[in-house]
């Protein structure tokens, strides 16, 4: 490589540098565009509706956003945390008694390991513990975060045209055309997939509660709560949401353990199956593989807050890889680079060769070889008797 060409490289070297390093800052900005998208399409929601000015409907949509929180903060917040203390308190006996549950089967089958007691599996939680601790660790930190994420939401929904621009520029003149649109299928991308987690969130709990409900399972709220929340982190956030009420429901009766299991296990179905793919009307199509890969590097990568987005993160790189690598790059690379092509050169000796070996007679082309119907062909058959012809009775 040339001068050029390593100066450019050690540029990209240092760019990424300095990305890893602002990396956590990015990931806020990226929460306030994923909400500035959620809040903007309610925006035009109401623009529709006849609201013309954009500030009107930016206002009232704020105002919504406002009247929904003071409601949740008063009236789900403090049963919640009531009976979240509850929760604590009687997960020990809960796992106590399902271990106990659990000797005893190992008496009629020696398959089922022995399970972990309550300490050991505090032990083993305990460096998530820790990783969640250390997120908020520092309250001013954290205080400060929420600051920084709702003010740069504000900011972009007041105005999200001028940010927008801004974004474009970073592209050649000639792309920017093309990358406007790309920037619009994120948006759509986004859009739906946001819209199809807060349906698919409010089935889950509303579903679960019902159902815990029935089944007369303690502590409904915290439960149905906890399950349409965590059913925001896919895979992992339904698996762990199910815990908790069979445990509670250990305490009870047998048959409320396999109840709320089997309720937890339809509810997924259902929603992965039939709910999912109706309400994101296919616009966001992920692989399940693709899904919880992803999850597994962008919690690794950037920790809880990496966990949290792991899924608009995926939207929005499955789209630009769609568009911008796979439709503009490699779909129109038609012939190999100059470097992969190899020429046939053949010197006079080997020509010479060539020639020495050659056969003499030229073989008749397909286009030189008689036809079986032209009258150079041979007879198969005798023609002047017709029943000669095997072909004719």
């Amino acid at each position: 490589m040339n001068f050029g060409q390593w100066l450019g490289f050690g540029s990209l070297l240092i760019a990424f540098y300095i990305l890893w390093q602002i990396h956590q800052l990015l990931l806020l900005i990226f929460s306030a565009v994923v909400l500035a998208t959620a809040l903007n399409r309610l925006v035009r929601q109401l623009q529709k509706c006849g609201i013309r000015q954009r500030n009107v409907a930016v206002g009232l949509t704020l105002g919504l956003v406002a009247i929904a929180l003071v409601l949740f903060v008063g009236l789900i917040v403090p049963p919640f945390v009531a009976q979240f203390q509850k929760l604590l308190d009687l997960l020990p006996t809960a796992f106590a008694r399902a271990r106990a549950a659990i000797v005893e089967l190992e008496r009629f089958s020696d398959w089922i390991p022995e399970p972990p007691t309550w300490k050991d599996l505090s032990a083993q939680v305990q460096p998530l513990g820790t990783v969640f601790l250390q997120f908020f660790s520092s309250s001013v930190a954290t205080l400060l975060q929420l600051l920084l994420v709702v003010v740069l939401t504000l900011m972009m929904l007041a105005n999200p045209q001028s940010y927008r621009q801004g974004f474009l520029k970073l592209f050649p003149s000639f792309y920017r055309r093309r990358a406007e649109g790309i920037l619009d299928r994120c948006e759509l991308a986004l859009g739906s997939w946001l819209q199809g987690m807060v349906v698919n969130c409010l089935f889950i709990g509303i579903g679960s509660g019902v159902g815990l409900l029935f089944f007369g399972v303690d502590l409904v709220l915290v439960h149905a709560l906890i399950a349409g929340l965590l059913n925001f982190i896919p895979n992992i956030g339904p698996v762990t949401s199910a815990v908790f009420p069979i445990m509670v429901a250990v305490l009870d009766a047998p048959w409320k353990v396999a109840a709320v299991l089997i309720w937890y296990v339809v509810l997924q179905n259902i929603e992965s199956y039939w709910l999912s793919p109706t309400v994101m009307a296919k616009q966001v199509n992920l692989l399940p593989a693709i899904t919880l890969t992803a999850q597994i590097f962008f919690a690794r990568s950037f920790g809880l807050l990496g966990l949290i987005l792991a899924l608009p993160l995926t939207v929005v790189a499955k789209t630009w890889l769609e568009e911008l690598v796979f439709s503009d790059i490699l779909d129109q690379w038609r012939e190999r680079p100059t470097w992969l092509r190899r020429e046939l050169t053949v010197d006079a000796a080997t020509q010479g060769a060539i020639a020495a070996i050659a056969p003499t007679v030229a073989l008749p082309t397909p286009l030189e070889s008689p036809s079986l119907y032209s009258d150079d062909a041979p007879q198969l058959y005798n023609s002047g008797d017709s029943n000669s012809d095997p072909g004719v009775d």
